[in-house]
């Protein structure tokens, strides 16, 4: 993410949360140009800690994440900050989200649910994934709100109208009057919504178009949710549950394991001990029939299961084996 972002945009600063001491060390040694590392013990807060052992890993930083913002805004007396999530690829510069603000202090996206995915009513409206406020008035009592409700109630269920610290978001257009729901499509694209768009490559950039509305737009990010890296050199690219199409695989998938391919050997080139990632187990069942596991080990791929090697070389299509 943060190569992606030196790759497309003039001018950005990140501030990189290190929420163990492994990664708060890595990330100082790699003496990122354009980033700030800080640790968890130089964030948290006494708010923080006293609820931080009622919570799972998950919940914490997901309580954490608006404190984050906060943060950043108090202690480097920012104008502004936008919490990105990790998972986040870029493909052209997010300029043109954040001027799209206007007057606003406040920018939020929405989830945009391919119908038969739709989950607003419990994960909520809108996704926080790229989120924008302004060190104003108006931002900061949004912001406050947020923080004081996360830390209030932030957990992985659904309960009282509440998930996360992202249902909250679901009323701020109407609780708030500085509020801006992101219009430009290209901001926010995602497994539960990529199966509205069509995608070509246009030079250096990606152009995507609404299949109903035939608006066009020109992708900024992709929100690579739930991708793992699973055993056996195999990549879990979303939920199976989620259709991807061959070619939003090829133009939008196939770069992003580059980059991570990138990014691993520059971790490797700093400490070549520490992993440079989770390994989740294979939970694709690809193996438990004899059939799909030869056809896995000849295409490369199954339903959201691709290998390594399909990702780096290409991977054959099922009719070269006439089974379509």
């Amino acid at each position: 993410m943060y190569n992606s972002l030196e790759q497309h945009s003039e001018s950005f600063h990140l501030y990189i949360f290190a929420f163990d001491n492994h990664c708060f060390d890595l990330l100082t040694k790699m003496d990122l140009k354009h980033a700030s590392i800080i640790s968890l013990k130089a964030f948290e807060n006494d708010r923080l800690l006293a609820i931080k052992d009622d919570r799972t890993a998950g919940e914490y930083c997901w309580t954490c994440a608006s404190s984050t913002i906060k943060y950043c805004l108090e202690k480097y007396n920012l104008d502004h900050c936008t919490y990105i999530d990790a998972d986040l690829l870029f493909f052209s510069d997010p300029a043109c989200l954040l001027a799209e603000m206007g007057e606003k202090s406040v920018l939020i996206t929405e989830h945009r649910y391919t119908p038969r995915y739709d989950q607003s009513l419990k994960s909520g409206i809108y996704c926080v994934q790229f989120m924008t406020f302004k060190n104003t008035t108006a931002g900061m009592e949004v912001l406050n709100w947020w923080v004081d409700a996360c830390i209030e109630w932030c957990f992985n269920r659904f309960e009282d109208n509440k998930f996360g610290d992202q249902k909250y978001l679901d009323d701020w257009t109407t609780r708030f009057d500085t509020v801006h729901v992101l219009k430009n499509h290209g901001g926010g694209v995602a497994p539960w919504n990529v199966q509205q768009y069509s995608f070509k490559n246009n030079a250096h950039h990606i152009q995507g178009k609404e299949i109903a509305a035939e608006n066009s737009f020109e992708l900024v990010f992709y929100h690579f949710h739930d991708f793992q890296y699973i055993k056996g050199n195999t990549y879990r690219l979303s939920a199976p549950a989620y259709h991807l199409d061959r070619k939003v695989i090829r133009q939008i998938y196939k770069p992003y394991t580059k980059a991570l391919s990138v990014a691993e050997a520059e971790i490797h080139a700093v400490n070549a001990e520490i992993p440079s990632h989770e390994l989740s187990e294979n939970n694709s069942g690809i193996n438990k029939v004899i059939g799909r596991a030869i056809l896995f080990f000849l295409m490369g791929y199954y339903k959201n299961f691709y290998t390594k090697r399909s990702m780096e070389y290409g991977f054959l299509s099922m009719k070269t084996f006439r089974l379509n």
